[in-house]
Formats: C-alpha cells, structure tokens, sequence
C-alpha cells in the first residue's frame, strides 16, 4: 500500500490531507475562473441574497398560482444557473471582439425594440416583453439593448476620440445612436430610457468628451424634450404612459391628481418593521400586502428581514464595491474601449441599484427598476450578468498582459 493510500490516523493527517485538498480545489477554481476575484466574490454574495430573499417573499405570488412555491423557487435557480454560464462564457472571451460585436448588434436591438412596439402583448399601457413561444418565459428587448448601447457608445468613442471637438463629425454620430435606441425604449419604459441615456453620457464624458460638447447636447436634449413634450400632448397616443409619468411625479412631490403612493406607503412599512438588526429569513410579513416584494420592492422586503444594517447598507456596499473594482478595472486597461466598457457596465450595474433603492426608501419616484442580480426576473438578470462577464474579461486580459517579471514577483512574495 502506498502512502496515498494509507489510512489518516492522526490529526496531522488530516490537516495535511484538508490542506492538499484546499490546494487542488483552489488551483481548480483558478483555471476556471478569472479577472477580478472581488467581483466575482460580489456576484456570488448577491445570487446567494437573491434565492434566500425570493424564496421567502414569494409565497403570495405561488398563491395565486395554485401555492406551487418550489416552482418559482426552481425557476429562478436556474436563471440564475444560466445568468452565471453566460458571465463565465462571457469572461472567458477577449472584451475586443464585443467592439465590433456591438456594432453588429445595434441595429438588432433597434429592429427588436421597434417590434416591441408594434407586435409585442401590452401590459399597463405598455409594451416591453417578447413572449417566447413553448417555454413560458418572455424578452425584454430593453434589457439587451442596455448592453448593447454601452458596449457601441465606447467603440465610438475609440474611434471618433479624435473627432470629439466637432459635434458634427465627432459627437453627432454617437449621438444619433443614443437617441434612436433611448427614444424606442422611452415610449414604454421611461426610467429605462433616461438611465440607459444617464450612463451613455457619463461614459462619454469619462471617454474625453469636451464641456463645450457637454453644452451642446444639453441644448439639443433640450429642445428635442420640449418637441416631444408637445407632440405627446397633442397625439396622447404617440405617448400612452405619459400620463402615468405625470402622475408618479405628482404623487411623489404631493400634488393634487398624483398616483396611489400606497406601494410606497408598505415599503416604508416593511422597513420600519425591518428595524436596525436581523429578524432571520422568513419572518417578513410585508410579503402579504407589498406589491411585487421579489422584483421591484425586494430592497424593501430584505431590510425587513435583514435590518437596515446588514441587510440596507450590506447590500449598498456591495454595489458599491462593485463600482469600485470596475474604476479600478478600467483604469488599468489599455485601450479605450475596454476603460469605458468596463466603467459603463459598472455605472450601469449600480446606478439602477440605486435607483431601485431611491424608490424603495422615498427619494425617487416609482420606477419599475429591478434591483441588479437580485430581483426575481428573466432577461434583466441574464443580461445584468452579462455586463458583470465583460468586466471581467476586461480585468482577466488586463492581469494577463501584466509583465511576466511583475507576476512572477508577486507570486513570489506570496509564498
């Protein structure tokens, strides 16, 4: 019998033999997965806070379809499964070939927002999913084109970075892109569109964009806005959620003709309940009353069973780790293209976290934003791991280009 196959008799042993096992799994894991370890640490936290939250906040929603709660439990499981195939997929591609992958796919995106439009089933006034015949799951068109727009905006902004002091051959062509895409989305789902065109802008400002520029397409934001506004009011059906939009606002700001703020009303219940330390999973009872407590007020719902401090600014520290590592991802990479993907998926990625938790908390009007890697949803939790994947490609190509001499010494020092 040979030493491998002697029995462990003392403790030594089995350290050694815990040790030797931790060595081969920890070798596996970094053959598999690369880039940034912090990211993927942050994704990981945040799919383990998305089952336990969904499992416990949706025995209203199994209610109403005959109490089958392992169903939507399963279901979601296994979106997540392939949210996390298409990050390590994804991850495992060189960012470079999304330049022009991008650039391929917009169009794409625009035939498939303008068949939203016209063709897709409406829900509230609205029109934003595709159903997919035979599975029972729908596309949200929007969903994709967030990606895809971020990902064009910064290839053109590689390209034209010499152009951008002329708005007409530098500016106007990026431009054109961004209000095509956020005009389609912006008839169904405003708060998709003014995010979607926030981060745009602010890629291409951190991109080199001149504050002349900067002026430039304020004025023509504005002038298109006041045109629109217009327009809308004379043709109510160009714009069928305008009203809606009105009333949000009025019932945020208190004015007289406002929206029902009674979904407001129970999140700010939910998180009074909540208090400062953990009640433990299952003990949230504003799953009975609080619309939709496992997609758009799930922020709420965890305060209540996590407490504001693990549970509220646990999960706004992550997202802001998250948005951390993407400006440090971005700053290490070479080439312009990979900076601003990096820092546009992040800023996107966090953005609409904080969005969904404004509204939960009463400092912005109801959206409709799902909380990032958390929420219960289909195509917004595919493609927000989407986005976390082109970061990490981003962060593996940039540790791999690293000199060999560096890698070595760091490899060194840590033995």
């Amino acid at each position: 019998m040979n030493s491998a196959q002697q029995p462990l008799e003392s403790w030594n042993d089995w350290l050694e033999f815990g040790r030797s096992q931790g060595r081969r799994a920890r070798s596996f894991l970094g053959r598999q997965f690369h880039g940034d370890r912090i990211v993927w640490t942050v994704a990981a936290f945040l799919a383990v806070a998305s089952v336990v939250t969904v499992y416990a906040a949706i025995s209203t929603l199994a209610y109403k379809h005959h109490g089958n709660d392992l169903k939507f439990l399963i279901k979601h499981v296994l979106l997540l499964g392939f949210g996390f195939i298409a990050m390590w997929t994804v991850h495992k591609a060189d960012y470079k070939w999304f330049s022009r992958g991008a650039q391929l796919l917009l169009p794409v995106v625009i035939g498939l927002l303008l068949f939203t439009l016209l063709f897709a089933g409406e829900l509230n006034s609205a029109r934003r999913w595709i159903n997919i015949p035979g599975i029972g799951l729908s596309f949200q068109s929007s969903d994709l084109a967030k990606v895809v727009l971020i990902a064009w905006v910064a290839r053109m902004m590689e390209r034209n970075r010499n152009k951008l002091t002329s708005f007409r051959l530098g500016v106007a062509p990026i431009l054109g892109g961004i209000f095509a895409v956020c005009a389609l989305i912006m008839v169904a789902d405003f708060s998709t569109a003014v995010l979607l065109f926030g981060v745009c802008m602010l890629v291409m400002f951190i991109g080199g964009l001149p504050w002349k520029q900067v002026f430039n397409i304020a004025g023509v934001c504005t002038v298109l806005l006041g045109l629109g506004l217009a327009v809308a009011s004379a043709l109510p059906s160009l714009l069928p959620r305008l009203g809606t939009w009105k009333a949000r606002l009025l019932g945020f700001f208190g004015g007289e003709g406002g929206s029902d703020s009674s979904q407001i009303d129970f999140a700010a219940f939910a998180i009074h309940r909540g208090g400062l330390l953990p009640n433990g999973p299952g003990t949230g009872i504003s799953r009975n009353f609080l619309p939709h407590p496992y997609s758009d007020m799930i922020y709420a719902f965890i305060i209540e069973e996590w407490g504001a401090i693990l549970g509220g600014l646990g999960l706004l520290t992550l997202y802001l780790i998250l948005l951390f590592r993407s400006v440090r991802i971005s700053a290490g990479c070479d080439r312009m293209f990979g900076r601003l993907l990096a820092i546009g998926m992040g800023l996107l990625i966090t953005t609409q976290a904080l969005i969904n938790m404004g509204v939960a908390v009463r400092l912005l009007p109801t959206t409709g934003q799902p909380l990032p890697l958390v929420s219960m949803g289909g195509t917004s939790l595919l493609f927000t791991c989407v986005a976390l994947g082109l970061i990490l490609s981003v962060s593996r190509l940039q540790a791999n280009s690293k000199p060999a001499g560096r890698r070595t010494r760091r490899k060194q020092s840590s033995q």
